[in-house]
């Protein structure tokens, strides 16, 4: 089989991991592809780079193909969303100055509630909150918009601003943000530099939040199936394999190197396993699922998930919700994931669910009959229905 290089955009974070370690260890090899890994300073060079034809795939946030298919952000090239690389994995921090005022009043940084957080951090604010995201069509941005409406944040000016992953420990330290919500381990990075501590992780609003896709243009998807089914092959076995715990330490050494991430394999070890330092005063937390690679039909492109995407902003940005649900919809391409994966993987029986509906690990309908869905419940108890315009 001859060996077909595909250019690939990525951020460097740890839910880069399915394209890394795809490339790394030879899942991409027996595919007959090489994966050309292009690390992005930013979002939006990503998206441009994917957009204007610089690559062929992209390691991409989960909003941005809905966004673009609803006309947002000024580029306009159709893109797919042909699987979901990873689910949760982010992280919300706050900087000294607010760390200082939540401890004064008590607060324990349990990690765990988002409403007893919402309801200290409101009570700590002296003045506007100045949230750092990666951008402005990103699950961070969805996160905390979901968790300031239905909480005391509700009541009190919010500003969300822009702040490139690598650089949000920065701007925190030099007070150009008060706080963060960010993919790690660049949440860990900030606590060891000692500008901030964490104050939830992102599953603890969302249970089972689609973080991260694997995004081609419609056209090349179109035009070119066969390395398109290698590349989504490739990338599926190396979530399978990142899915088994004795693989993390492996991991975090590989993601480590300076050509990825360039920080301490520690730093990416903690967000492997959902064992977190969040303050300088060393305080630990676990988290389970803290970021989740595989289980649980995590790569399935859920059409109800771009739904509730889409439905979000187009509230935000004074779209017709319907129409811009179905675009939305369209985006991700449930289609091409059944189409494309291997035998072996067990597909869920729809394409849509009642998102948030799921309580606990519950067995579906599948093609294997052998599939369980992991919890996927927002913090407020509500349950999306993608056939109910929001």
């Amino acid at each position: 089989m001859r060996t077909v290089a595909l250019p690939v955009a990525y951020m460097p974070l740890v839910d880069a991991a399915p394209l890394i370690i795809a490339q790394e260890l030879g899942f991409a090899q027996t595919e007959g592809i090489s994966l050309d890994l292009i690390p992005a300073p930013s979002w939006s060079s990503v998206r441009d780079m994917l957009a204007f034809g610089r690559v062929d795939a992209a390691h991409m946030l989960s909003p941005v193909p809905v966004a673009m298919a609803l006309g947002l952000g000024g580029v306009s090239t159709p893109v797919s969303a042909v699987m979901v690389t990873s689910v949760n994995g982010d992280v919300i921090g706050v900087g000294r100055a607010l760390e200082t005022r939540l401890r004064a009043q008590g607060y324990e940084f349990d990690f765990v509630n988002p409403r007893a957080a919402a309801r200290a951090l409101a009570r700590a604010a002296d003045g506007p909150l100045v949230f750092g995201v990666p951008f402005p069509f990103s699950m961070h941005v969805e996160l905390l918009r979901y968790w300031f409406d239905g909480t005391d944040l509700g009541g009190t000016e919010a500003i969300i601003r822009t702040v490139p992953p690598p650089l949000m420990a920065e701007a925190l330290a030099e007070g150009d943000i008060d706080a963060f919500c960010v993919g790690e381990p660049w949440g860990s990075v900030a606590v060891d530099q000692g500008s901030g501590a964490l104050l939830l992780p992102g599953n603890a609003i969302w249970s089972f939040a689609p973080e991260k896709v694997l995004a081609v243009r419609t056209d090349w998807a179109e035009t070119e199936p066969h390395p398109l089914r290698r590349l989504m092959r490739a990338v599926w076995r190396a979530g399978q394999w990142l899915s088994r715990p004795d693989t993390h330490t492996t991991t975090a050494e590989i993601l480590s190197r300076k050509a990825y991430l360039d920080v301490p394999p520690e730093l990416i070890d903690r967000a492997l396993h959902g064992r977190f330092i969040i303050s300088g005063q060393a305080e630990h937390r676990d988290v389970t699922r803290f970021v989740e690679f595989y289980r649980g039909a995590a790569n399935f492109p859920w059409r109800s998930q771009a739904k509730w995407m889409a439905c979000r902003l187009a509230h935000r940005h004074g779209l017709n919700v319907v129409d811009s649900m179905t675009l939305g919809a369209a985006a991700y391409r449930s289609d091409l994931f059944r189409a494309h994966m291997p035998i072996e993987a067990d597909l869920p029986g729809a394409s849509e669910k009642l998102e948030g509906s799921i309580l606990h690990e519950t067995a579906v309908a599948s093609q294997k009959g052998q599939l369980t869905l992991l919890a996927d419940s927002f913090f407020d108890g509500c349950i999306f229905d993608p056939d109910v315009p929001g």
